[in-house]
């Protein structure tokens, strides 16, 4: 599965987006500021970058050029309100392989997130479908969002099924609140951080042996969450 960082401060866009390409099949994490966005992206390694110009804290020029620097290889695609042609300019001379000035269509935006891929990874297709992924007694199936357990189907919420996706595809990383909460919840104002503990309270009980000692969603105090797949897992 193909995995997109989009780089957007504006929270409806950025939850629009990331649910508009996972709905396409791409795999999606969310920065919302250009410190962020340059974390994720050093940290993820992602396959292709949709990054805004105009960021708080660090503008899309300034990560750009120092992804670039650092060696970045994958595609970035500038997002911006931005079209003047000396603004493209600029993007493309930092290292941008495309352009798109809001306000924008959306089918035109997957069909050049499509061919920058296609073009990076030499594919004549879109994303790939991900593997099934299995841990103690838990399998799950992230195309069709199927869980089972023991053989037995397992009923998730949207956003629980979300939420483990979101753990698992971190692969045993730490994950603060925030970050889930603009992964799964597109960082919207409604969602406070006793929201994510509640749904990880509930994955707990639907998938763990022994929810109050879990071993596969484990908690690291004062830093977030992670995702274990052994049955013993280490730290």
């Amino acid at each position: 599965m193909k995995h997109i960082l989009v780089v957007e401060d504006n929270p409806d866009l950025a939850f629009g987006l990331r649910t508009n390409l996972e709905f396409e099949g791409y795999q999606v994490s969310l920065a919302g500021d250009g410190p962020a966005g340059l974390v994720r992206a050093r940290n993820t390694d992602p396959d292709l970058m949709i990054l805004d110009l105009m960021l708080p804290g660090m503008d899309g020029y300034q990560v750009l050029r120092t992804l670039r620097q650092e060696g970045f290889p994958k595609p970035v695609l500038l997002l911006t309100a931005r079209g003047e042609e000396a603004d493209k300019v600029r993007g493309f001379r930092l290292g941008a392989d495309d352009y798109v000035t809001k306000p924008f269509g959306l089918l035109e935006l997957l069909a050049r997130v499509e061919a920058l891929l296609r073009r990076a990874g030499g594919a004549s297709t879109g994303p790939t479908e991900p593997d099934i992924v299995r841990f103690g007694e838990v399998e799950v199936d992230p195309v069709s969002r199927q869980v089972h357990r023991a053989g037995e189907p397992v009923a998730l919420t949207p956003k629980e099924f979300d939420l483990l996706l979101a753990l698992i595809r971190h692969r045993g990383a730490v994950v603060s609140r925030l970050d889930l909460q603009r992964e799964v919840w597109g960082h919207r104002a409604d969602v406070i951080t006793r929201t994510v503990d509640t749904h990880v309270a509930e994955l707990r009980r639907k998938l763990e042996r022994d929810p109050a000692a879990p071993i596969h969603i484990l908690t690291v105090r004062k830093a977030g969450y992670r995702f274990a797949s052994r049955d013993h897992p280490q730290g």
